[in-house]
């Protein structure tokens, strides 16, 4: 039921006011001070205001309504013959069927408003809806973007947990730069075996065969994203930083030169777990890093949480062709609470499951599932600390690997750094680093 707030003083012209709008099957609540509205609306979260003009105190409830819910619309209540006659507007003694009629209309403009913003959201960049910047940290992380689009050859780092958006963030860079018109191509550089990932970046050839060209080809003029960046083998990461200094690669089994004018952006979500692979070469990561964006957990942004849940609201209710308006506000400080181990894909799943689920005009607390519910998963300080202490975690699994290595040649540089499987130099590196732990 769609909610609305009268602010005014007692008066018989308001009773029959407020007759009339319950009339119209709208959830009613009364203010009569500036402190009462303000308590009305942080409780109620009304999508209209009936505001009486003469109320001592109307400028205060009127700012107030428009720091409570920006998209608030707010009708004046006026004296017969005071005020321009627009739909803001609502004359005391006006007929019942006018009042609803306005009424009506501002609710439906209030919908239009929300499903506008949503649309813009989507065509200024098509593929940042997971992107939306409610927070401090996403507002920079987006201005960013529009700045690093604009230098095209250099390469981009974009750091975050599973489900933050990299691949999103990734995809505007593409989309606000000059290589918009080129392909965007992506490759999880952990889903293949190192000899059939080479041949997916690089292309080959055979004798038999005119040999087929790899993404570093297809995607010419375009975009690469390379995600699970620490996952490449340690010969295809030799490769590709030859390919980044000379500009040109070599398909595997060929001696051909070919142009590699393409932008490599990069994702790593180590912060989220240790490698796979223990190695990752300086130069390579040196080279990745001109420009690094590291994407919060949502957890850390929860100034996002509500506008994101909205955005992804409107979204699958035009999808599923569901009734949805808005999020209940309990629903929506349970959304605030929940810890969301999977980022902003849970959060779109779980708005998803319940458009799916369910019909109403209203997302209501009872539509989202039982793990969010139970409070399991809450922010606390122990998921926060623990969250913080990840990269302690992998220095020390990193610790332990070489502590290994070492044993097992007897102390010999040389051959521990091939037992790991990375250059002798960087291993020099890691044992000056853990050398207190070791």
């Amino acid at each position: 039921m769609e909610k609305i707030l009268i602010a005014a003083s007692s008066s018989a012209g308001m009773k029959n006011l407020e007759e009339t709008v319950r009339a119209a099957r709208y959830e009613v609540s009364i203010a009569g001070t500036a402190a009462e509205a303000g308590a009305a609306l942080m409780k109620d979260e009304p999508g209209v205001m009936l505001l009486s003009a003469d109320l001592p105190d109307m400028p205060e409830i009127l700012n107030k309504g428009k720091e409570a819910i920006p998209d608030l619309r707010i009708i004046l209540i006026t004296e017969e013959n005071s005020g321009p006659g627009d739909c803001n507007y609502i004359r005391i003694n006006s007929q019942p069927a006018e009042i609803q009629q306005i009424i009506r209309l501002n609710f439906e403009l209030r919908e239009l408003k929300q499903q506008n913003y949503a649309l813009k959201q989507q065509s200024e960049l098509p593929l940042s809806l997971n992107l939306i910047a409610e927070s401090e940290p996403m507002r920079l992380i987006l201005e960013q973007t529009e700045e690093i689009a604009r230098h095209e050859h250099a390469a981009v780092m974009i750091s975050g947990e599973s489900g933050t958006g990299k691949k999103t963030l990734a995809q505007s860079v593409h989309l606000l730069s000059s290589r918009k018109e080129y392909p965007f191509l992506e490759i999880n550089c952990a889903a293949f075996p190192d000899i059939l990932l080479e041949r997916k970046l690089f292309g080959y050839e055979t004798e038999s065969s005119a040999g087929k060209k790899g993404v570093f080809e297809i995607a010419a003029s375009g975009t690469v994203f390379l995600n699970e960046i620490r996952e490449l083998p340690l010969n295809l990461q030799e490769k590709l930083l030859g390919m980044l200094e000379k500009g040109y690669f070599s398909r595997t089994g060929g001696q051909r030169k070919i142009d590699a004018d393409v932008r490599i952006i990069a994702a790593d979500t180590c912060r989220d777990r240790p490698p796979a692979r223990p190695c990752f070469l300086e130069a390579l990561y040196l080279r990745l890093n001109t420009f690094a964006i590291n994407i919060p957990a949502l957890r850390e942004r929860p100034a996002d949480i509500s506008a994101l849940a909205r955005l992804f609201l409107f979204q699958f209710a035009r999808q599923f062709n569901k009734k949805f308006r808005e999020i209940e506000a309990q629903a929506a400080e349970r959304l605030k609470q929940y810890a969301w181990p999977g980022n902003v894909r849970e959060l779109r799943n779980v708005i998803e499951r319940g458009c799916i689920l369910y019909d109403d005009t209203v997302f209501k607390m009872s539509y989202l599932p039982g793990e969010i519910l139970s409070g399991r998963k809450d922010i606390s300080e122990a998921t926060r600390e623990s969250v913080s202490d990840i990269e302690s975690v992998v220095d020390e699994v990193a610790c332990q690997m070489i502590r290994q290595a070492m044993r097992k040649t007897g102390g010999n540089i040389s051959r521990a750094a091939r037992e790991l499987g990375i250059p002798r130099g960087t291993l020099r590196y890691k044992l000056k680093k853990y050398q207190t732990a070791l």
